[in-house]
């Protein structure tokens, strides 16, 4: 805590070195106006003095002129303050954000000054011995004290108090195990995980145990957050990939998917369906190496940035690297030859493997992993081409996430610093950009300072069926590669331009977005996607042929259909194992089907839609999986 302040004390110094201290005005979301002091007055200040007095939540983050700043940060001019409590999106992702940061010799660390999660480690007996506890129990009392002093005086908490809502003390047995008891020191809701710890280094340690906690401002947060804690548990995607066979993992090949026939068919199917309306949108697909010399990297500048999460290999006399992106290849194959503008745009896709050395920590299932696949394109067009193009962009982005039923918003995310190219061309770019979102018609915001060094970016957030945020689809747009590459095409008036590049993904990781979707749909899978469409169960021996008869059918026009001839299991048993299984369709096959050519039609949710010739249910579940509908009647 003492390197915190005194950190941030610097900070705030070199902030407000050489300047005088001014006053402004802050303009709050309810119309207010309230005065401030350069350097001095904060929005944490503002939120204590204006806002809290008529708010029962405090507020963890702000907004200064739309952009995300820490409540401790000085303001410096006239601006427009948005505080934001937990029952906002911002708010929220505040208090249940941990930075990891253990640093041993520490009785326990605060992770985020601003955030409500807390991680505090217990170290070897040895160190936190009787005199420590006390010292720590009076610490407890001192804070709790502070704390209920402040709250009902209504004064400022001291920075300490407001960080800590919680204090884990740790008391070390005669038995050399470790008991924890709670020192609430301004009780809130808790929901708390306790799990072992591995050390880098665990000389002279023994018995460190990691405690997690996360403190909500009410109980009704607290049994809201424990809600959705056990439903995101039930739709786990490793535990749906188990279960129903679709992909798995082995060390021999660490971050990457060994993908079984099931999910080879989600996977193949999604890129597909990309591919289709590739054709409708007038992209053409390539195919690239997966190699390349470090010459190519050291060209494009990711050798420089980004080479550490590169796999390199050895070869004759050069170093090779695995692509972990498209776009140096793209660029390569416009250089080719030369390029007219009436060439452009040029739209290419590449669904080629990709390889990132991804730290083995970060790796979790099919959401981070080192080998993957992107639905990923680049786009070259002319400056005047590129609004229509990224309005485009924007629509497939939209037609794409209406098949799976995703709500989304749209950032625009604006120049960082530092960053390349002249402020005039970013200026265009982002106008351009704004532009095509407002055409749009679909909600967006600015995200400012959170573009690409090389280019302003739209980053598009999707919502799934739980309301957890995910973000799949980009749009980028790139200055720095084609003057890297020299990129030029010959224009209407015969002189040579610079073409625009726009960096493009839609479901973009193809290995995420099957865990987004396991995740949504809670594993059972829509028709058009599901890799157990139809299971046929025969009823009497004589039934048994016409039930093959009808698997071939179903199969030759494309779905996954399978027949269970598992004789020692009865009829509801068969049904039962065929719900388990997320088979959308249930067709079973008697005597009086066999003479009929007809099914008994029976849904995964045990809707019975009764007896239907076999030919009519082959074209209503053809139009329902080519039309990628999410219904079950038909």
């Amino acid at each position: 805590v003492r390197v915190f302040e005194s950190l941030r004390e610097r900070q705030g110094q070199q902030r407000t070195s050489g300047t005088t201290k001014q006053a402004f005005s802050v303009r709050l979301a309810d119309g207010r106006t309230v005065n401030g002091t350069t350097g001095v007055t904060t929005p944490s200040i503002i939120a204590q003095n204006a806002w809290l007095a008529s708010q029962t939540l405090c507020a963890l983050v702000c907004r200064v002129n739309g952009e995300l700043w820490e409540l401790l940060r000085p303001l410096e001019a006239d601006c427009e303050l948005q505080l934001l409590g937990f029952n906002t999106t911002e708010g929220k992702q505040k208090m249940l954000h941990v930075e990891q940061s253990e640093a041993e010799g520490d009785l326990f660390s605060i992770l985020s000054p601003l955030a409500h999660l807390f991680h505090f480690l217990p170290f070897s007996p040895r160190r936190c011995g009787g005199q420590e506890r006390v010292l720590w129990e009076r610490v407890c009392q001192s804070l709790a004290s502070t704390v209920t002093t402040s709250r009902r005086t209504g004064k400022t908490f001291p920075s300490l108090c407001n960080i800590i809502y919680a204090i884990f003390i740790f008391l070390f047995s005669a038995t050399h195990s470790f008991s924890v008891t709670f020192c609430l020191v301004c009780p809130p809701p808790l929901s708390v995980q306790v799990s072992p710890v591995t050390l880098t280094n665990p000389v002279g340690t023994s018995g460190v145990m990691r405690v997690m906690g996360v403190a909500f401002p009410r109980e009704k947060e607290r049994e809201e957050w424990e809600r959705e804690q056990e439903e995101t548990r039930k739709r786990d995607h490793r535990r749906i990939g188990k279960d129903q066979e679709l992909f798995f993992f082995n060390d021999v090949s660490p971050g990457s998917c060994f993908f079984l026939p099931k999910g080879a068919h989600i996977y193949n199917t999604l890129a597909d369906f990309i591919r289709t309306e590739y054709r409708r949108r007038g992209f053409h697909e390539v195919v690239t190496p997966t190699l390349y010399s470090t010459a190519l990297w050291e060209r494009s500048g990711h050798w420089e940035h980004y080479s550490e999460n590169m796999f390199t290999v050895t070869g004759d006399t050069h170093t090779y690297a695995l692509k972990p992106m498209n776009c140096p290849a793209h660029c390569l194959m416009f250089e080719q030859r030369v390029r007219s503008w009436r060439e452009l745009p040029l739209r290419w896709a590449d669904f080629g493997a990709l390889h990132r050395n991804e730290l083995s920590g970060a790796l979790g299932g099919l959401t981070r992993v080192r080998r993957f696949c992107q639905d990923d394109a680049h786009i070259f067009c002319t400056p005047e081409q590129l609004e229509e193009e990224i309005i485009a962009c924007l629509d497939f982005v939209r037609s794409v996430y209406r098949v799976f039923g995703f709500s989304f918003h749209c950032l625009l995310s604006t120049r960082p610093t530092p960053c390349l190219g002249e402020p005039a061309l970013w200026d265009h770019a982002e106008q351009q950009l704004e532009r095509s979102l407002q055409q749009f018609g679909e909600r967006w915001q600015f995200n400012p300072g959170d573009g690409a060094f090389y280019g302003p970016k739209i980053d598009i957030q999707i919502k799934d069926a739980i309301g957890r945020q995910h973000q799949c689809a980009t749009i980028q747009l790139d200055f720095q590669l084609p003057i890297r590459f020299d990129l030029q095409y010959v224009g209407g008036d015969g002189e040579t331009h610079r073409p625009v590049m726009v960096h493009r993904a839609v479901l973009g990781s193809l290995e995420r977005m099957i865990a987004i979707l396991a995740e949504n749909f809670s594993g059972k899978w829509p028709l058009w996607l599901s890799p157990a469409q139809v299971m046929i169960i025969p009823v009497g021996g004589g039934s048994e042929s016409y039930a093959q008869q009808v698997v071939r059918q179903f199969r030759e026009a494309g779905f996954m259909a399978d027949a269970d001839d598992d004789h020692g299991a009865t009829l509801n048993k068969k049904i039962r194992s065929a719900q388990l299984a997320q088979y959308n369709y249930i067709f079973v096959v008697g005597e009086k089907e066999c003479v009929s050519g007809t099914v008994s039609v029976r849904t995964r949710g045990g809707k019975q839609l009764g007896r239907r010739p076999t030919e009519k249910v082959l074209a209503s579940l053809t139009h329902l999986r080519d039309a990628r509908s999410n219904q079950d009647d038909f």
